[in-house]
């Protein structure tokens, strides 16, 4: 019989299938005969794996997904943990430099306290309505207080008129620390106040020195008295501060003014001073007056408006200070 020639190990690697053929002839012993051997073809095929070994290969790529998704999960977790332990440590941070807001504020009142007391008699014989000294002294107050805790700027401050000229003075309101922010500007002006505050021990009985008018929100006729007695103020040469919107903002957005502080400008004469107030709502926000977050405070004293109609005048003084906030990233409703 002939010999088939087959492919060696290299040839059969090549390719999956690999054909093996021979068209020489080959020599035959016996009968002198030649004989051409025949066309020969051989077929490698694959196997398909094994159930075995198809379940092998599935366990492990799903332990592959599976740790990958571990690794993955544990990292996220890992980042989560240290943003909360940040946010948790910037927010007992806030809680204790508000403690001490408090207790410095409260040390420095009751020495400064009894420096207004002291004076009192004065100034009620030679300076009764404005009260310069005893406005001295909240400056020095307000100003020792905060120098420790924010940075405040001021622009603008060529635009505030000279304490012996009277004025009507408005703000955006947006924390408890509007109040302290103002007395710096060494202003002679009558805040207004809820009737409430006044029974607060050292700072009530100072507001009642300052000349800090009371006031009851929900009583018509308070309100109507107080609007009066700030008319009677600056007829005699005393400024007024009013906050418009009657209260501090929730969501740091400027709310609609109220026409009374534009009334009495328009009584009386006297000119409206606009100003803006920036960023105290971000360090001590409405409703957590326990907390003092770092940062600074802008001040922006606007040019005085007059004029005869209070709703003009309203309209006038909201959209500067509208305008300011916008163009630092607040909102206005």
């Amino acid at each position: 019989m002939g010999t088939l020639l087959r492919p060696g190990p290299a040839a059969a690697a090549a390719s999956p299938i690999s054909i093996a053929s021979s068209s020489s002839a080959h020599a035959v012993a016996g009968g002198g005969r030649a004989w051409s051997s025949r066309h020969r073809v051989s077929v490698v095929a694959f196997r398909s794996p094994s159930p075995q070994v198809l379940a092998m290969r599935w366990r492990r790529r799903r332990d592959t997904a599976v740790l990958s998704d571990a690794v993955a999960g544990g990292a996220a977790a890992a980042a989560a943990g240290d943003s909360t332990q940040a946010l948790s440590d910037l927010q007992v941070a806030s809680r204790v430099r508000g403690a001490c807001f408090y207790l410095v504020t409260a040390v420095a009142a009751i020495f400064l306290f009894v420096a207004m007391v002291a004076v009192h008699p004065l100034v009620l014989l030679l300076d009764r309505y404005r009260r310069r000294a005893q406005h001295y002294i909240a400056k020095i107050w307000a100003t020792l207080t905060i120098s420790m805790f924010y940075k405040l700027e001021v622009e603008g401050m060529e635009n505030l008129p000279p304490n012996s000229s009277p004025a009507v003075y408005v703000a955006n309101h947006q924390s408890f620390l509007d109040i302290y922010t103002l007395l710096t500007l060494g202003r002679c002006f009558k805040f207004i106040s809820k009737t409430s505050i006044f029974m607060f021990p050292i700072i009530g009985w100072a507001m009642y020195l300052l000349g800090v008018i009371p006031l009851r929100r929900m009583d018509s006729r308070s309100q109507l008295d107080c609007l009066k007695r700030c008319v009677d103020l600056v007829g005699k040469g005393a400024s007024v501060f009013f906050f418009p919107e009657g209260t501090r903002s929730k969501d740091g957005k400027l709310g609609v003014f109220k026409r009374g502080a534009f009334s009495v400008a328009t009584k009386t004469g006297a000119p409206v001073i606009p100003i803006t107030l920036i960023g105290t709502g971000k360090l001590m926000p409405s409703g957590m007056e326990g907390i003092l977050n770092s940062g600074s405070v802008k001040v922006i004293i606007h040019r005085p408006i007059q004029g005869n109609n209070a709703e003009t005048l309203c309209s006038e003084a909201r959209n500067v200070i509208a305008d300011t906030l916008l163009l630092h990233g607040y909102g206005v409703r």
